[in-house]
């Protein structure tokens, strides 16, 4: 039995198919298929079951699949001790992204390339989903780190964060909106007077949408969403249209009256939307992530403040600005 032969296995246990496993370890996949069949026939014991659509697991290969984590597992912490005595650091760290909220405030794919030209044996992979998604897959070690929006004052049981964004919601419309000549005098409108208005929105399952639903219930009032995107960028373009009104984070007046919008902010609530770098409290599993992590508390913004961040207990560095609950 091979370390490679349980590292195959377990791939294509989690991909349930051997094309995208192979791709996955970047190898060929009849080398793929061939290694987990010599470990079946060692085990004398089939561990896969190929007859469906997607390849699933045989009763023994369920049984098998803990050890083989496990010994993974293993192998990979021994790799760490050595490295860290070596000063090599290298793995893996998974960083989750919502659409957008890298394009004002911070540039975020400069900062994990600098991160990879120091320490160039560290993969690091990045994906975009809802906040929503990404919070479960935290809870679930899918990810290591996450750049979410906030729905709650605070991040759920089991989450530490810090603030990275936290602006003003704003409806932004058209120059000839109607909601600009029935409150021509000011720069602010009450979320009641969006009742009847189709609103433009991030789609559900995002931090934003999250705070705008709340902020609607405690008005009293229920969202029409006529239209939704992953993109705040895109909600702009379609409120500058007159499709309707679009809620998203304050905009400069420059950038607004730029991209042919004019902003009105939200009063009765305040509604916020709140960015925040996330991680699991008792920190990533893996140095690397654990490096990672704090390169990001260090570089990323306070909202409000343009001082250094004080140093928390869990990783050295800033103390996360939401809260440090453990679940």
């Amino acid at each position: 039995m091979e370390l490679r032969q349980l590292q195959y296995f377990v791939a294509v246990v989690e991909e349930a198919n051997f094309t995208r496993a192979a791709a996955r370890l970047h190898l060929a996949q009849p080398g793929v298929s061939a290694q987990i069949r010599q470990l079946e026939r060692e085990l004398g014991q089939p561990l896969l079951d190929r007859s469906g659509r997607s390849v699933t697991m045989t009763e023994v290969g369920e049984a098998v699949l803990t050890y083989a984590r496990a010994a993974l597992a293993a192998v990979e912490e021994i790799r760490q001790t050595v490295d860290e005595f070596s000063g090599l650091l290298r793995g893996r760290v998974r960083v989750g992204l919502v659409s957008g909220a890298s394009t004002r405030r911070f540039d975020l794919a400069s900062l994990l390339a600098d991160f990879h030209d120091e320490h160039p044996q560290v993969e690091i992979s990045l994906s975009e989903d809802t906040s929503e998604r990404m919070l479960a897959a935290l809870h679930g070690g899918d990810l290591d780190i996450a750049v979410l929006g906030l729905a709650d004052e605070e991040p759920p049981p089991g989450v530490s964060c810090q603030i990275v964004v936290d602006e003003p919601l704003v409806a932004a419309v058209a120059p000839g909106d109607p909601l600009l000549a029935a409150h021509a005098d000011r720069t602010s409108v009450p979320l009641a007077a969006l009742r009847e208005r189709p609103l433009i929105s991030l789609p559900r399952g995002t931090g934003l949408r999250g705070v705008l639903e709340r902020a609607c219930a405690e008005a009293g009032i229920r969202p029409r969403i006529a239209f939704e995107a992953a993109a705040p960028h895109v909600l702009a373009r379609l409120a500058a249209r007159g499709l309707g009104v679009a809620v998203i984070p304050a905009l400069p007046a420059a950038e607004a009256s730029a991209a042919g919008l004019r902003t009105l902010e939200l009063t009765a609530p305040r509604p916020r939307g709140r960015v925040a770098l996330t991680w699991r409290t008792e920190g990533p599993a893996g140095p690397a992530a654990r490096a990672l992590l704090g390169r990001l508390r260090t570089s990323l913004p306070i909202p409000g403040t343009d001082e250094e961040p004080p140093v928390g207990p869990h990783t050295g560095k800033p103390s996360p600005a939401c809260g440090d609950r453990r679940s």
